[in-house]
């Protein structure tokens, strides 16, 4: 089969018709050139856009790892992993990354994959024991790279590219260019491709002052004011987020939170409530303000200022993306004037009118997964016929390794724990139960 042909299979697995523009540019210089630095909006669609032809290029007579891709976060490993996985290229791809069991990372390295996605840190460890050869990786990815190549990553960064020793060829990606990039990077002559957000005016910035209300009473209203959207509440420090929803849950405000300092597995489930829409808000730090996989907002709400511009974008990058509409808040103490950054926010008023209904939707977690051979349609099958649920009162499902995460009407959900619960699916009896999140 022709590259064209594989290309075109792969975007109908992912339900893509064709490439966006910055995509097929960036498809080309990476084809035609050793060294690409993108800069690209986020939500247009930079992981396919070097996916694609790093895939192309791959030996599938080598069985060893052939591109490494270096990510700061642990979210946007697994996105990546998942995404490639989708497109079902038939070559074997892997994430490793700090919070996963080292056990399960020794299992995936000892056949090795051709694509191995990681962050630095878990990277450099299993490069030092020796559980991976660099020998035959050809091409290196840093997406996110204003990220990884932080000065906290530095050292790690170092290593392992001083590790590799025959690179052929070098992928940069980010949303925004706010650092300088390393001479240990190695970069010559790079190629590079910058695209701006196609019309800036769908994002609507505004502001609004607290007033005589404090900003956690100001965050209230306007949560009200939004009303039934679905968006992320930004806070600068962990203490602050923990403080707010200390203050959401007692305004019996439904939320889910995630911050660097969760289990990861927590971190993992309480996106899963979010993309499902059991949870319509997500409070959070700048960890989700880039690299993670969420559906499209209504809003975001900078509680706190951010630290700096590139933040600031990262954070608004996350709402009216591809064409959409929406809206950034910032909240204004008293005596504290907008960032210089965001001094073109409209100022605003809260009408005081709007009221927050609580979502519509819960999440099963149920024990058994791909390994079981179980699929979404087994799933999709088992609750409406056994389970008794109409179309419209199944929402979105999650297919996991060992488990899966299945989102139900809430009227629904008891009745379906008791009829389902200890069934058998696939020759596996699976457990259900209702879904929590620990903060």
């Amino acid at each position: 089969m022709s590259k064209e042909k594989d290309q075109q299979a792969m975007l109908e697995k992912l339900g893509i018709s064709q490439l966006n523009p910055m995509q097929v540019a960036a498809h080309k210089a990476i084809a035609e050139g050793p060294e690409l630095i993108l800069v690209a909006p986020t939500g247009t669609g930079k992981t396919l856009a070097f996916l694609l032809p790093v895939i192309e290029q791959l030996d599938p007579e080598l069985e060893e790892v052939q591109a490494l891709i270096l990510v700061p976060s642990r979210e946007l490993a697994i996105q990546i992993e998942q995404i490639a996985r989708d497109m079902g290229s038939g070559f074997k791809i892997n994430a490793v990354y700090g919070g996963r069991a080292g056990y399960k990372d020794k299992q995936d390295l000892k056949h090795p994959p051709a694509i191995l996605v990681g962050t630095p840190g878990r990277i450099v460890d299993h490069i030092e024991r020796e559980n991976l050869a660099t020998a035959h990786i050809k091409t290196l990815v840093l997406d996110e790279f204003d990220k990884s190549l932080e000065t906290g990553f530095e050292k790690q960064m170092r290593a392992i590219i001083e590790s590799i020793p025959s690179l052929d060829r070098k992928i940069l990606t980010s949303a925004t260019q706010s650092v300088s990039i390393p001479d240990f990077v190695g970069l010559k002559a790079p190629t590079r491709l910058q695209f701006e957000a196609e019309d800036t005016s769908q994002l609507a910035l505004k502001a609004v002052a607290a007033g005589e209300v404090d900003e956690y009473g100001t965050l209230a209203l306007l949560l009200a004011e939004v009303g039934a959207g679905r968006g992320i509440v930004f806070c600068s420090l962990k203490d602050t987020l923990q403080q707010v929803s200390v203050f959401l849950d007692r305004k019996k405000i439904a939320h889910t939170c995630f911050y660097g300092g969760m289990d990861q597995l927590d971190r993992e489930q309480a996106l899963i409530q979010f993309r499902n829409g059991t949870h319509r808000i997500l409070l959070s730090t700048d960890l989700a303000s880039r690299g993670i996989d969420i559906p499209e907002l209504d809003y975001i709400i900078h509680f706190e200022f951010p630290f700096d511009e590139a933040s600031f974008i990262h954070r608004n990058g996350r709402t009216a993306r591809m064409h959409s509409e929406g809206a950034a808040y910032l909240i204004k103490p008293q005596n504290r004037d907008l960032p210089h950054y965001a001094r073109e926010a409209k100022m605003i008023t809260l009408t005081v009118d709007g009221k927050l209904t609580p979502s519509e939707w819960a999440t099963l977690y149920m024990l058994g997964g791909r390994k079981d051979k179980i699929s979404k349609g087994d799933i999709a099958g088992l609750f409406l016929k056994e389970g008794g649920l109409k179309p419209d009162q199944l929402g979105a499902i999650e297919l996991k390794r060992d488990c899966a995460y299945i989102a139900v009407h809430r009227s629904e959900a008891d009745k379906i724990l008791k009829v389902l619960d200890n069934k058998k699916l696939k020759k596996k009896k699976i457990r259900l139960h209702l879904l929590e999140q620990k903060k």
